[in-house]
């Protein structure tokens, strides 16, 4: 498969802002108190399933996979920037963090017991998003989990605005209705077990959305 286009403004913006990034990004323990019970909800739901090791996709820095390696989750990280996964392989030298693109995941079907994506799937376009959410059905286990999380909106796309240590980005995010999500995430053959929704409050500005799904262990019911 062609690498999608977008992808490189991703991998080059996160790459030059990486070191800055990472000074930035939050330790789990500093979450809100709903953002830390849904990681430790799905750490016991892959835990219980025990179908396999959980990719965390799009992981950045390494601190979320390092959180979920803290709570006895096999885990290991994919990042689209090689910047940012030598930042997170000097920081947890006992995880393993790859290189990747959740558009092409290097894994075998169902090779997966649980797949996290926390804030990393915003800068994909929507018309891409079917694309992942398959990836994310064919490397997950029957019975694997799903955890999502990221902003959600209208469907509004948000053009580049951030700087990072004089750097700006030169991506933007695509915020969609939570509801839309959902019905993607159905028509990759995932079942959607539980929605949260976060309002904006003082120390946030927009809504957040938390999704659990699961592949189904029927196989007639998953998609043909």
């Amino acid at each position: 498969m062609t690498e999608p286009s977008y992808l490189a403004a991703v991998r080059d913006s996160y790459d030059t802002v990486a070191a800055e990034y990472v000074l930035r990004v939050k330790d789990p323990s500093e979450l809100d108190p709903l953002s830390r019970a849904m990681l430790a909800a799905f750490a016991e739901l892959v835990r219980a399933a025990d179908r396999g090791p959980v990719a965390d996709l799009g992981c950045g820095p390494g601190k979320v996979t390092a959180h979920l390696a803290s709570l006895d989750v096999p885990v290991f990280g994919i990042d689209v920037s090689p910047e940012m996964i030598e930042l997170a392989r000097r920081a947890y030298p006992d995880l393993r963090f790859t290189v990747g693109s959740m558009t092409a995941l290097e894994l075998d079907d169902d090779a997966l017991g649980g797949i996290l994506a926390y804030y990393s799937t915003h800068h994909t376009p929507p018309e891409m998003l079917p694309v992942v959410f398959a990836e994310f059905h064919r490397t997950l286990a029957p019975g694997g989990h799903l955890l999502l999380v990221g902003h959600v909106g209208s469907g509004e796309h948000l053009r580049p605005t951030h700087v990072y240590g004089g750097h700006p980005v030169s991506f933007g995010s695509y915020l969609l209705p939570a509801d839309r999500i959902t019905e993607l995430l159905t028509r990759a053959g995932l079942e959607v077990t539980a929605r949260l929704l976060q309002e904006p409050d003082e120390g946030t500005t927009r809504t957040i959305a938390s999704f659990t799904a699961r592949k189904p262990t029927d196989r007639r019911a998953d998609r043909p």
